[in-house]
């Protein structure tokens, strides 16, 4: 017997040569919208979640944010608080998760966003994939998606392993953030042909990326244009952002001066933007050799 005979039917669902189970039809997630943001570590993907999240609200939209990160900071300034994990959770309960009650694991933060931290494995050990899966698969015993518009998870860094690619498989769109800059463009690369890959078994499609933290985005868009991707927010450096992280607010409840209304109108085009539908893109990543050419500085 190979080492792959026992593994069912796993060839080409997940890319050429992965091993990772296709989702299991029960769990996919119907009737709300699904992002995903990626990213370089630190790149702002909680800031751009939490702020889309409160945006959304601000539609009148049923929100729900997953956070899948060990960090579990995701939605705090949501919350006002950190939030325990769901794998945290499910330990004090032997695992037995018909003990927990939604209560136990959901917390409602600024204008109703359903807000869960579904945590991570500890270093070195488990797999991302399975604490996503445990979490949708808890929402839905508990009927939490029914009444949801727009379900964002907040993935950590740029990890594009196949556990870290599990909220792909639930995905409509996936929002890559950015940065003007070497490091955060070859890793929105990298996140780029993840996505691919999971386009050809799964619905999900990449919406855009978003310029962080980036006074220029000459960068960025230089990189969009040369692989077929599109670029569609930017929010400046400015230091509303940090004092709102300070403050564990959410750009919607800071004092509004001239900065933070700026930054609300963008996150509020932003999720306007996204919940219409944006055009379909279909970008070819560039091979490492050749994102360095293209990148580096003679």
């Amino acid at each position: 017997m190979s080492p792959r005979d026992d593994i069912p039917d796993l060839k080409g669902r997940d890319g050429e040569g992965s091993v990772q189970v296709h989702l299991d039809p029960s769990e996919k997630i119907e009737g709300a919208t699904v992002f995903s943001v990626y990213g370089k570590g630190g790149i702002g993907k909680s800031t751009t979640s939490s702020n889309l999240s409160a945006a959304f609200a601000a539609m009148g939209k049923r929100v729900l944010q997953i956070g899948c990160d060990p960090k579990h900071d995701s939605t705090f300034t949501l919350t006002g608080r950190l939030q325990p994990t769901v794998i945290d959770i499910l330990k004090e309960v032997d695992f037995h998760a018909e003990e927990l009650r939604p209560e136990d694991y959901v917390t409602e933060g600024w204008g109703g966003v359903k807000c869960v931290e579904a945590g991570g494995p500890p270093a070195g050990t488990g797999c991302g994939g399975y604490v996503v899966g445990q979490t949708v698969k808890l929402l839905k015993q508990h009927h939490l998606l029914d009444d949801t518009d727009v379900v964002i998870f907040d993935v950590l860094g740029d990890v594009v392993c196949g556990g870290f690619a599990a909220p792909l498989q639930h995905a409509d769109k996936a929002v890559i953030v950015t940065a003007n800059d070497f490091d955060s463009i070859y890793a929105m690369n990298r996140i780029i042909a993840a996505v691919q890959a999971k386009s050809a078994n799964y619905k999900v499609r990449l919406a855009g990326c978003i310029a962080n933290r980036s006074h220029a985005t000459d960068e960025v868009d230089r990189f969009c244009d040369r692989v077929g991707f599109r670029r569609i927010g930017h929010m400046p450096d400015i230091d509303a952002i940090r004092r709102s992280r300070l403050k564990k607010k959410t750009l919607f409840e800071m004092d509004a001066d001239e900065d933070v209304l700026a930054c609300r109108r963008e996150y509020m085009r932003l999720a306007e933007l996204l919940y219409a539908g944006t055009e379909p893109v279909n970008p070819v990543s560039l091979e490492d050799r050749e994102i360095f050419e293209f990148l580096g500085f003679d």
